[in-house]
């Protein structure tokens, strides 16, 4: 089992192992120059025998044909050890161009998970199955097989995003946007392996005859594995149970492991975790892992019995539909007692109703109408149930009218206005509810609905975009019900203000007595509280050199480049303001130049209409005053005035 990790490549040092590169005669293409065609024989071999992790979590669920398996596998690896990773894999591509040169890149990644589940499907699983009584030697176990095209492979931190040392790589023949880091970096990375999308399995073996319903061993062969924990979950199966299990070296049972953890999950599975070890320098030692099954009942058993914290007898459990099924509680465990497991199992008089438990203890209900009693025990693996049998009403109670299903994306400002009733299994509810999203809550209104009710929900706080409504629901006799409503409504988007402050003489730039640069001052506001972001353009450029303190703003503007390019005054100022939504507002100012009145129609110079004393400006500078100022100013200077 422990070979189905995903990088079985990253470590082909052995000589023994067959690979073929790239044909000296074959053309190769530029969108793959590091890949070529790559063809690995990994037979024989497990994961251990050529790469050493620091941790390993194993999983495998067998189905319910109890022929087939999904395998889940994670290893991490790290500081000199995943170097040595790094390096095992570049040295792998030997030959290719861009290959074993000391570097590993995004393409040499890409490479190994393309051909990596062929190499997987080679390994030997180190799992086996036997029925019949209980086996410890060198029978002809049923193994599991790997199944090639159930197998999906992924990583972390390979290849490190953004990392100090990244280049775009060397190789002429190298893909579009294909990076490489040194192999030598020690980042912690992870190695996965995982069911192949649509499939639904990526082991095999020969089905049980008896599937699961007689006695039966299974067997791992752990040596080498050095650290790691294997989870195996099992089918349903009426008192399947652990029998015995051990750890045995060279033979012999090593009572000084912990032996492995079985438990029984809500929804009426079998789980085996065993915390898989092998002392590094113990080779050639054998160490096998045991475990035995029977569906033979154990001498004692206690039938569960009702906790403090289950629901009484009559109560009303909420179901959200009248058709198909829903998750009417997400934590039922603590409702009855039982040390072997339990799950909750009820009978209905109506057709098409029934109830089941996930692992987690969910609770989902299968409606067919709007309510349906339901007599109910909670029933441990051994089929012994609670002395009392409870009496549970499931169905709807809370009804909207407005908004609905099926209607276009309605889209709101300030609120929401939710019409809703109780259905008739209760008196009244008592509903508190907020419009909501992944990040933000809206104010939370409470209301007792006992007859048809308007209910507004204010969007105060929330961004434009998706919003569902969220709540609970309480009635007396009625556990409590948690509902969430996606009707596909929006709130609409509110542009940002931008405003511009003047001074005394009402003007909105202060100049800098060289005329060179002035200064604007405002206030921008998003009324959906989105952060904003400020363009501002003048003469052809643009700049968001902007001094932000909270809604306040400020900005120098130089004018070299209108100098540059003979724009007269007044100059055309823009100032584009965009939320996150993509909302724009635009504040478009005339700002006059107080230092000029006009050009000639050269631009060679100002016009002077008026005595300069009497108008208070600067004398108009000559042509080569000009060009001097347009070199000292050129480009975007700003620094804020004392």
């Amino acid at each position: 089992m422990i070979p189905v990790l995903i990088m079985l490549l990253l470590a082909l040092v052995s000589p023994s192992i067959e690979m073929s590169t790239l044909d000296e005669n074959e053309t190769a293409q530029s969108t793959s120059g590091r890949q070529g065609s790559l063809d690995v024989d990994c037979s024989g071999y497990t994961f251990e025998d050529l790469f050493e992790y620091d941790f390993a979590l194993f999983t495998l669920d067998v189905n319910d044909d109890w022929a087939t398996g999904v395998m889940d596998a994670k290893a991490w690896v790290n500081g000199s050890k995943s170097a040595i990773v790094r390096d095992n894999l570049d040295s792998l591509f030997e030959g290719v161009p861009g290959g074993d040169d000391d570097w590993i890149s995004t393409d040499e990644r890409e490479a190994v998970r393309s051909i990596g589940p062929k190499c997987i499907a080679d390994m030997e699983t180190r799992l086996g199955i036997r029925e019949g009584p209980s086996h410890r030697g060198n029978v002809d176990w049923n193994d599991l097989e790997f199944v090639e095209d159930g197998i999906a492979l992924d990583e972390v931190n390979l290849v490190p995003t953004g990392h100090e040392q990244e280049q775009s790589c060397s190789s002429p023949l190298s893909g579009d946007g294909c990076k490489e880091v040194p192999v030598t970096i020690t980042d912690d990375l992870e190695i996965h392996l995982l069911i192949a999308e649509n499939q639904n399995n990526n082991v095999r073996f020969d089905q049980l005859p008896n599937q699961g319903n007689s006695n039966f061993t299974l067997a791992m062969n752990i040596t080498n594995i050095t650290d790691a924990k294997l989870v195996m979950t099992f089918p349903v199966q009426q008192g399947l149970r652990v029998a015995d299990t051990g750890f045995y070296d060279d033979g012999v049972l090593n009572e000084n492991l912990a032996a492995p953890v079985s438990e029984f999950l809500p929804d009426g599975r079998l789980r085996i975790v065993a915390d898989v070890d092998y002392p590094i320098g113990s080779y050639p030692m054998v160490r096998n892992l045991f475990v035995d099954f029977t569906t033979m009942a154990p001498f004692t058993n206690d039938a569960p019995v009702w906790s403090s914290l289950a629901p009484e007898d009559g109560t009303i459990i909420p179901v959200g539909t009248t058709s198909g099924e829903m998750l009417a509680h997400d934590e039922a465990s603590m409702w009855v007692v039982d040390e072997s497991g339990w799950n909750l199992q009820c009978t209905f008089n109506d057709g098409g109703w029934s109830v089941r438990m996930d692992e987690n203890a969910g609770l989902y209900v299968t409606a067919d109408g709007s309510s349906a009693v339901g007599q109910c025990a909670g029933v441990d693996a051994f089929g012994a149930e609670t002395a009392e049998h409870r009496n549970y009403t499931f169905g709807k109670v809370l009804t909207v009218v407005y908004p609905m299903a099926g209607l276009p994306g309605l889209t709101f400002g300030d609120e929401i206005g939710v019409v809703w009733y109780a259905t008739n299994l209760v008196t009244s509810l008592t509903v508190t509810a907020h419009a909501h999203q992944p990040t933000k809550v809206g104010p939370s209104v409470t209301q007792v609905l006992e007859g048809q009710t308007e209910t507004n929900l204010s969007l105060a706080g929330l961004s434009p975009g998706a919003v569902v409504i969220s709540g609970t629901a309480t009635a007396e006799g009625m556990l409590d019900y948690n509902f969430v409503l996606d009707y596909d409504l929006v709130k609409r988007n509110t542009l940002p203000t931008v405003t511009v402050e003047t001074n005394l003489q009402g003007e909105e730039a202060e100049w800098e007595l060289n005329g060179l640069k002035f200064t604007l001052t405002g206030n921008v506001i998003d009324p959906d509280g989105e952060d904003v972001e400020m363009i501002l353009s003048i003469c052809g450029e643009t700049t968001t050199n902007f001094d932000r303190q909270n809604l306040a703003w400020e900005i120098q503007v130089p004018i070299a480049r209108c100098i540059q390019t003979d724009v007269q005054s007044p100059y055309e100022v823009i100032i584009k303001v965009t939320d996150e939504s993509g909302g724009e507002t635009f504040k478009i100012l005339q700002v006059v130049n107080p230092n000029t009145d006009s050009t000639d129609e050269t631009g060679n110079g100002i016009i002077d209409d008026g005595d300069d004393e009497d108008a208070g400006f600067l004398p108009a500078p000559g042509m080569f005053a000009t060009v001097i100022i347009g070199l000292v100013a050129a480009g975007w200077i700003s620094s804020r005035r004392d």
